[in-house]
């Protein structure tokens, strides 16, 4: 409230936020939050009588109407929260006692609900009066001390229990009754049933007879058919081949009479053709052997007997000059003598010599072995005592003697 040149014009904002003119405007807040409140009347007296205490719980708050919040302001600013539950409170304990007395013993507590609405649509208006709006408003206990609400909870039980007890005994009657209702019913169902099912296995039987009957006369007959078909199918099939075994003959025969021809030109070209070639061949070799062997024939003949001549005009000039040779050497020895002869063999002698040496030659070192008694000297005496002996043997000339 406030503001410039002394304005009075009050201004409320919530949920927001407004300018204040500082050390001119004056602002109060107010809480608007749930207040929750516990009414409690004790020892009130109903419409019958009887003392009960009776505690409730509300939930208020002030309301946001600007002319509701106007109000409440009016009257609750600058208070706190504790101050505004007391009011409230106390309006609320006021309109629940004066209900209480209007009511019986039975109505409060078995129906609580509509105690606690009633409380609610009587408060209401004045409550509302201040700005304050009654969200929920419950009745959280009821009881006396007189043992009062117990003894009606006996009775009430009792009555309960004898109810219930003669409602077992009259539901387990109908229960017999309906149980014997629902056999009757069951065993005629089940007899229908059993009589329908019957029914319709031998329909189904019969349906399945006729239906196999049916199948079987339709398999046979298209067996039958397909085996006919297959037959004709079959004979085609046949007759194709055969006309292709047809054709593929006469491809093979005219095959054969092609490959013949080749053959015989392949004959003709690799086996006669070379024949005939290879025998004018032989023939011509044959003939030219025929007078090659007869040249060489006559050549060798020419050969030989030129040969011969050649060699028997040898063998004759040797003769002859081995003859004159024999002559003159037996008319030498005869007209020397012995001496020709000794000087022959002395001639002759280192030949010999030689010859017998020869094997010598290749030998490094000679080991001669004799006994106790000889010597090498000896052995070599004796060698050479025998030379004379051997020389007459060979030429029969006596060196001993010369």
């Amino acid at each position: 409230a406030g503001g410039c040149c002394g304005s009075d014009v009050k201004q409320y904002v919530y949920g927001g936020w407004a300018w204040a003119w500082w050390c001119i405007t004056d602002t109060q807040r107010i809480s608007l939050e749930i207040m929750t409140l516990q009414p409690r009347c004790e020892d009130v007296e109903t419409a019958e009588g009887v003392a009960l205490t009776v505690t409730g719980v509300a939930q208020v708050k002030i309301m946001t109407e600007k002319e509701l919040l106007a109000v409440a302001c009016e009257q609750f600013l600058g208070k706190n929260v504790q101050d505004v539950k007391n009011v409230v409170l106390q309006t609320l304990e006021g309109h629940l006692r004066s209900i209480l007395g209007t009511l019986t013993v039975e109505q409060i507590y078995q129906d609580r609900d509509q105690f606690a609405k009633l409380v609610r649509e009587v408060a209401a208006p004045d409550v509302g009066r201040m700005g304050i709006e009654i969200l929920s408003f419950t009745i959280k206990d009821v009881y006396d001390k007189v043992d009062y609400l117990s003894s009606l909870g006996k009775t009430q039980t009792a009555a309960v229990r004898r109810d219930a007890d003669i409602g077992v005994a009259e539901a387990e009657r109908d229960a017999g009754i309906r149980e014997a209702e629902c056999k009757k019913e069951m065993l005629d169902v089940k007899f229908m049933a059993d009589t329908k099912i019957a029914d319709s296995r031998r329909a189904f039987e019969l349906q399945k007879a006729a239906f196999s009957e049916e199948v079987n006369i339709k398999t046979a007959e298209a067996q039958l058919a397909y085996e006919l078909q297959s037959a004709r199918e079959q004979q085609k099939i046949r007759q194709e081949e055969i006309e292709i075994e047809v054709v593929q003959r006469k491809k093979q025969i005219e095959v054969e009479e092609k490959e013949i021809i080749r053959m015989e030109k392949e004959l003709i070209a690799t086996v006669k053709r070379p024949a005939e070639a290879e025998a004018y061949r032989i023939q011509q070799i044959a003939e030219g052997e025929k007078v090659k062997q007869v040249l060489i024939a006559q050549a060798e003949a020419e050969k030989i007997r030129k040969t011969g001549e050649a060699e028997a005009f040898v063998i004759e000039a040797i003769g002859m000059a081995e003859a004159e040779r024999m002559k003159l050497k037996a008319e030498a020895l005869q007209q020397y003598g012995e001496a020709a002869q000794l000087a022959l063999v002395l001639d002759a002698l280192p030949e010999i010599a030689a010859n017998v040496a020869a094997p010598l030659s290749k030998v490094d070192e000679i080991v001669i072995l004799s006994g106790e008694s000889s010597n090498t000297t000896s052995e070599v005496n004796r060698l050479l005592a025998e030379i004379p002996a051997s020389v007459r043997a060979i030429t029969g000339v006596d060196l001993t003697k010369v």
